[in-house]
């Protein structure tokens, strides 16, 4: 391998004049939320003469080349599509009463297919940020048609059916254009729609499984790494809700069975290693498993307001559950997780405070406990940490 310094005594000179591979990234492999940590590690490997200083520029040009940078240019031609899809809704609406009826068909229909070409054309320019927001508008555009013939024929019906239309169409632009703004802008109109049909029925709305779970897959297929927190979020918030909506709204055990049973799968998936393609996927569905269990376990302690001794014993096994995941987090250098635990773990010390536990003494004893049992976990993770390095050096 280029760059590393193997039995071949003239490594070195191969390293300077052979070409670096195409993609390194089958070796080390790549994503983008951990290309410092990458970079960090290629140093520290070409430190201990693991690695050539030629290799180690050669993999850290690599990283940066497979890297995506934040394009300003990109937002800001997302951000106008979606100006100019206000303004088009906004124009027509203005003067839709004033045209006829085949100008209105004519007139949404090559606005349409406007955008669409107008993407074509960018994306055979290799202008792809500007080509997803020239998608975007035509997604918008599509949305602005619907109701807008609806209203000209005076179509009747439910109205989240227009909008779970609106996601359909989203979604078949975002798989046939590759578009990944548009599958988020159809995940977006997927949680609009369920939430719309939920307010009318006041029950959960399953539906919105198939929704999620199509989407997802085009994020899947795309290969597309922020997707997965896309999609990560919409069912946390699903999940979250189930707590409020199944049984008369008492149903946040169940929830902190999910997100907990999540959890744990995620961990052992990190930890053993076993399917190294569901590692990444385990490590981002950790951190939103333990936002959705403490989700269940705020509602159990602040909204379903138990008693004095309940609320202690809870707090207690919460606040130990979120140093398990602040410890699990640094072990497996699960960033977002950790950032999560932490967040929670400063909420529920908030909440007990405002909402006291009984007493002012009574405050004092709980956060006294709390402290002890901080304490003896820090204890045992040091002490755990001792013995994987002795075990390292063995």
């Amino acid at each position: 391998m280029t760059g590393l310094n193997g039995g071949d005594p003239t490594g070195d000179h191969n390293a300077k004049n052979a070409k670096p591979p195409h993609r390194p990234s089958r070796i080390f492999p790549v994503m983008w939320r951990h290309s410092r940590q990458l970079e960090a590690d290629v140093q520290r490997w070409q430190e201990a003469g693991w690695v050539t200083p030629d290799g180690a520029k050669a993999i850290a040009e690599e990283l940066r080349a497979q890297t995506p940078a934040f394009r300003l240019p990109a937002v800001l031609a997302i951000l106008g599509a979606v100006l100019l899809g206000f303004a088009a809704m906004s124009f027509v609406a203005a003067n839709w009463q004033e045209m006829p009826k085949i100008a209105r068909l004519g007139l949404l229909g090559a606005a349409l297919w406007g955008f669409y070409g107008l993407a074509g054309w960018l994306f055979s320019r290799n202008l792809e940020a500007f080509a997803h927001a020239a998608i975007l508008g035509g997604v918008g555009i599509f949305g602005a048609a619907i109701m807008l013939i609806a209203q000209m024929y005076h179509i009747e019906g439910r109205p989240p059916d227009a909008v779970l239309l609106w996601c359909a169409g989203a979604v078949l632009a975002g798989i046939l254009l590759r578009s990944n703004p548009s599958l988020v802008l159809a995940m977006l109109l997927a949680g609009l729609w369920s939430g719309w049909e939920t307010s009318i029925t006041e029950h959960v709305h399953w539906p919105f499984l198939i929704a999620w779970g199509l989407i997802s897959l085009g994020f899947v297929w795309h290969k597309w790494h922020p997707g997965m927190h896309v999609s990560a979020l919409a069912i946390s918030i699903f999940v979250v809700l189930l707590g409020y909506l199944l049984n008369e709204g008492h149903a946040h055990g169940l929830v902190l069975i999910i997100g907990l049973a999540v959890a744990t799968v995620g961990i052992l998936i990190t930890t053993l290693h076993a399917i190294p393609a569901l590692i990444e996927p385990a490590r981002t569905s950790f951190g939103y498993a333990i936002a959705v269990s403490y989700a269940a376990l705020f509602a159990l302690q602040f909204i379903e307001d138990p008693m004095t001794n309940t609320l202690i014993a809870t707090a207690v096994g919460t606040l130990a559950l979120l140093i398990g995941a602040i410890i699990l987090a640094l072990r497996t250098d699960n960033r977002g997780a950790l950032w999560v635990a932490y967040t929670a773990f400063s909420i529920e010390v908030m909440g007990l405070y405002f909402k006291s536990v009984g007493t002012l003494l009574g405050s004092s004893v709980f956060f006294l406990t709390a402290g002890i049992v901080v304490i003896a976990l820090a204890y045992v993770a040091y002490r755990l940490h001792l013995s994987a390095q002795v075990q390292g050096r063995a």
